[in-house]
């Protein structure tokens, strides 16, 4: 908990003591640090390692506040040892005001020393009032913050390694990669992973396996979804209940596979990239990853596993005081030490969370407990109306449409 980044003379220091190491046969990552790998972080003593997975918070003056209550709730209700950001977290008209909403979300991470990563998204600068650059500045003023600006070196703003090593050494145990999957192509149709970003994962991929004498399995965070996500689901006629339209293919529309491990359930059409750079094939080819995490599609919260991959989408993480708290909230993935091979994940959406005994001795103040009952009085009828639709649905059916979390 609370392992800040190191400055980089320190970095530096270490990073030719791990490689003296190498020499005498001790399994260490730096050799394959190129610049775009953050300080390690260790599982804990436990040999556990828990991840809040916070995304498209959309901070704005209508919602911040709302919002980062909860998120500070749901930080001390977790204990996470990291925070992933992944995408349209503040995307407010001028950096000055970007800058007041980053601020107040960092402040959660910040006083309770929690180390957080940034991934963008497609909203985070596309208004042209900052660059992501500018942007990934705004973060890393916090000490929290271990989010890496790649610079010239690769597409976009923020792809880079996090290696998480043993709890009672420097032993690379498992990687987490976060891809700044961009905005926009040049035809206005959501981007992807660039074709350079692809190739820098596969020479890392292998670069580690060559040091460590086997695979390192890891997990990906980025915002938007790959192409591969209407592969995984099944093609079935227009009027199939809680089926949706392909994004890009009009006419055609999709739902669960039965033949698929399913996870979750699907409330709107996901949203990848229009063109394929290659990233899910070269990440089924290397074998290293266990699932893939993005943003993007502010209601899904679910998972699909195809080619041996979880292809896992999490729900905006936001509070618009609306009936949407029993549709937001965020996601919680833990790792175990001992078993590198998987992990457990978990979504908590708002309606669930406040109904926790638990939550009830988080409330600060008086606004704190409004906020909490109006979630409470406002979430029962749209929870309500959500699974009488299910249950109906798969009553009448005959096929789940909703699987656990």
């Amino acid at each position: 908990m609370g392992r800040y980044t190191m400055n980089r003379t320190v970095k530096a220091v270490i990073s030719l003591l791990l490689c003296a190491a190498l020499a005498v046969g001790t399994v260490a990552f730096a050799a394959a640090d190129d610049g775009l790998t953050t300080d390690a972080l260790h599982f804990g003593s436990d040999g556990h390692f828990k991840i809040l997975h916070v995304t498209d918070t959309h901070l704005n003056a209508d919602n911040a506040a709302n919002s980062t209550r909860l998120i500070a709730m749901a930080c001390d209700a977790e204990q996470p040892d990291l925070v992933m950001l992944t995408g349209d977290i503040a995307p407010e008209g001028t950096y000055e005001k970007t800058g007041e909403r980053v601020d107040q979300l960092m402040q959660v991470f910040e006083t309770r020393q929690i180390p957080v990563a940034v991934a963008f998204g497609n909203h985070d600068s596309e208004n042209g009032a900052y660059t992501r650059e500018e942007a990934m500045a705004l973060y890393n003023a916090y000490a929290c913050s271990i989010a890496i600006d790649d610079g010239d070196r690769l597409t976009g703003c923020g792809t880079y390694r996090i290696p998480l090593c043993a709890s009672d050494g420097n032993e690379l145990r498992f990687n987490l990669w976060v891809f700044d999957s961009g905005d926009y192509d040049g035809e206005g149709h959501y981007a992807n992973v660039a074709e350079d970003q692809v190739e820098w994962y596969r020479e890392q991929s292998a670069a580690i396996e060559r040091e460590a004498g086997k695979k390192i399995n890891s997990l990906v965070f980025q915002h938007i979804i790959v192409p591969e996500i209407y592969d995984a689901l099944e093609e079935v006629d227009r009027k199939t209940a809680f089926s949706y339209e392909h994004l890009y293919e009009k006419g055609r529309y999709f739902r669960f596979s039965g033949s698929n491990t399913n996870y979750g359930m699907l409330n709107e059409y996901p949203c990848p990239g229009y063109y394929n750079h290659g990233q899910f094939d070269a990440m089924v080819e290397r074998g290293d990853v266990l699932a893939m995490f993005t943003g993007h599609d502010h209601t899904n919260a679910f998972g699909v596993k195809y080619k041996g991959i979880d292809i896992v989408n999490s729900l905006s993480t936001r509070y618009n005081g609306d009936t949407s708290s029993t549709r937001y909230g965020y996601r919680v993935i833990e790792l175990d030490e001992a078993a590198p091979d998987r992990y457990e994940t978990r979504v908590v959406r708002w309606y669930d969370f406040v109904n926790e005994s638990a939550v009830k001795a988080l409330a600060q103040d008086e606004a704190d407990r409004t906020l909490l009952a109006e979630i409470r009085f406002r979430g029962f009828f749209r929870k309500f109306l959500t699974d009488f639709c299910v249950f109906f649905v798969q009553a009448a059916t005959g096929r789940r449409v909703r699987y656990p979390d």
